[in-house]
């Protein structure tokens, strides 16, 4: 990890009749997320209480590879599709590490 390292939390909250389809979305940005340059870590989550709570939790190499990833083909392909079955608009945090 170097001291620019970038931390995101991304959560998503499908509608409850749409589960499967917002998973194969989400699942679908994975590989070619993965293969960014300054991906270190894209990781999916699906919460085990709450199945329509999806929460990416990533890594990158510094802000200007997260901002290449938010313009990429492949994410605003995926956005206006989750827009009509996602409850609210996705909420996404940037983090830095403390410690």
């Amino acid at each position: 990890m170097t001291e620019n390292s970038l931390r995101v939390v991304a959560r998503i909250k499908a509608g409850p009749d749409n589960v499967s389809a917002v998973r194969t979305i989400l699942s679908g940005l994975l590989e070619p997320t993965r293969a960014e340059s300054g991906c270190v870590s894209y990781q999916l989550l699906q919460n085990r209480k709450d199945p329509t709570d999806f929460t990416f939790v990533e890594e990158w190499q510094d802000d200007s590879a997260f901002d290449a990833h938010l313009s990429s083909h492949h994410l605003q392909q995926a956005l206006p599709k989750l827009e009509s079955i996602a409850v609210e608009p996705p909420d996404i945090r940037t983090y830095s590490v403390v410690s």
